[in-house]
């Protein structure tokens, strides 16, 4: 969002805005978003990083003989709320967390980001990323639980009568606004009550604080209009699942890495390398951007969803796509990711994958120009186009033998993240599905 602001800046601010609770918030190794909240009185100890928490209640965290850990705001991320609640103006400060002997906690999510971008830095590099993230937007019932009813039966950019939840998505444009992101573009997606609100790009930390906070945002005005605003990857069979598509270009000595206007395409060596690291390391990379079993539900056949390991400058069949525009604007897209993802870990392990691209000069294969989803097995074979795996479980068993997305995620995280999720596919194992039920039950 581009603000600099000091600490004294912070005080003064709170102060003249008459704001009575700060939010110190962070995330687990998931992409939840996690809460310390302060009085005002209390900012000035916060700003001089005094403020510890219990780090065994956080998932994937420390053992409750390791508790101790010290929140340290990052004081360009304080924002005021838009909205007014009953205990008056409230703020934020986004948090990195710190060991008590006053070194980076390995398990932070923002800390793994922070390392991967500095290792781009020795390279000369620095990271942009623009997300492009959609959203359902479902009923509550009497009770205010959420459903998976629609309240539209709109498609891709209808608007108003058909679009029901447009009211709910100005008002998620406005408040994001205020808080100062730039706001490119919100529509509603292909599915019934689907949306997706683009903000512009920016260097790769400020971006992943920015979906974190766009996600809370969207949420909370979705509860104000008595609305259920979920990321889940696919909530609803047979419609169109949700993902996060990230535009990812890499700067070099104030100029974009990725742009070559004398070469074919006008893309880059730095840029055919970075997609070459992409495609090598797609599979153990998607462990980490579709990180639930839900997520697999998303990546079929049928809903423009990817599903392939290829790139294209043309189509959108693949999993990488090249945008049109030129110069500055010369990016990437990765078209895979879903927005359950922790946005600091996929950052970091899209970066990693990149960067082994460029450092090992991995060129990637053709371009491929066809609408992959036509072609039948023999052409897929011809072509040597592989598969995105099929589920949890499977990209599991690949990021356990990848070795550049475990060092881009720390011994910390990558254990405790291998860890859950397995607990994760094993739990889905032994579980007795609706579908089980209505195939089998008077069947057998």
């Amino acid at each position: 969002m581009g603000n600099k602001y000091s600490a004294e800046d912070v005080l003064r601010i709170s102060k003249e805005r008459g704001v009575e609770f700060i939010h110190l918030q962070f995330s687990d190794i998931f992409g939840v978003m996690k809460n310390v909240s302060i009085p005002i009185e209390e900012l000035d100890k916060a700003l001089n990083n005094e403020i510890m928490f219990d780090g065994s209640s956080i998932d994937g965290f420390v053992r409750i003989e390791e508790s101790d850990m010290y929140l340290r705001p990052d004081t360009d991320t304080f924002v005021i709320f838009p909205w007014r609640t009953t205990s008056g103006v409230e703020a934020r400060l986004i948090c990195d967390i710190y060991n008590p002997d006053g070194t980076p906690f390995e398990g932070d999510p923002r800390y793994v980001l922070k390392k991967n971008l500095e290792d781009a830095k020795k390279l000369g590099y620095t990271m942009n990323v623009g997300p492009e993230c959609e959203f359902y937007l479902f009923l509550t019932d009497e009770k205010g639980n959420p459903t998976t009813i629609t309240q539209d039966a709109a498609g891709y950019f209808d608007m108003a009568p058909v679009d029901l939840g447009e009211s709910a998505r100005k008002e998620m444009v406005s408040t994001l606004k205020e808080m100062g992101f730039a706001i490119e573009a919100s529509h509603h997606e292909v599915g019934p009550g689907q949306h997706e609100i683009d903000f512009k790009y920016d260097d790769a930390l400020a971006t992943a604080d920015n979906v974190m906070t766009f996600k809370m945002v969207v949420r909370i005005i979705a509860q104000k209009h008595g609305l259920h605003a979920t990321f889940m990857p696919k909530p609803v069979y047979g419609i169109a699942g949700s993902g996060m598509h990230l535009n990812q270009s890499l700067m070099k000595d104030g100029e974009n890495a990725f742009y070559d206007p004398s070469a074919q395409m006008g893309l880059s060596k730095d840029c055919y390398y970075y997609i070459g690291g992409l495609l090598k390391h797609a599979k153990a990379l998607t462990c980490i951007t579709n990180p639930t079993v839900n997520s697999y539900k998303r990546l079929v056949s049928g809903f423009e969803a990817p599903v392939y390991i290829a790139w294209s400058g043309r189509n959108r069949s693949p999993l990488i796509r090249i945008p049109a525009k030129r110069g500055n604007s010369t990016r990437i897209e990765l078209r895979s990711p879903d927005p359950s993802n922790n946005p600091y870990l996929a950052l970091a392990c899209s970066l990693a994958a990149g960067l082994d691209g460029i450092r090992n000069k991995i060129m990637p294969p053709p371009s491929v120009d066809k609408n992959i989803y036509e072609m039948d097995e023999q052409e897929l074979k011809k072509l040597n186009i592989d598969k995105l795996p099929d589920s949890l479980e499977e990209a599991l068993v690949i990021l356990e033998k990848d070795e550049v997305m475990k060092n881009a995620l720390g011994e910390h995280i990558y254990n405790k993240y291998i860890e859950a999720k397995w607990s994760e596919w094993n739990s889905y194992k032994t579980f007795v599905t609706r579908w089980e039920i209505d195939q089998y039950l008077t069947k057998f």
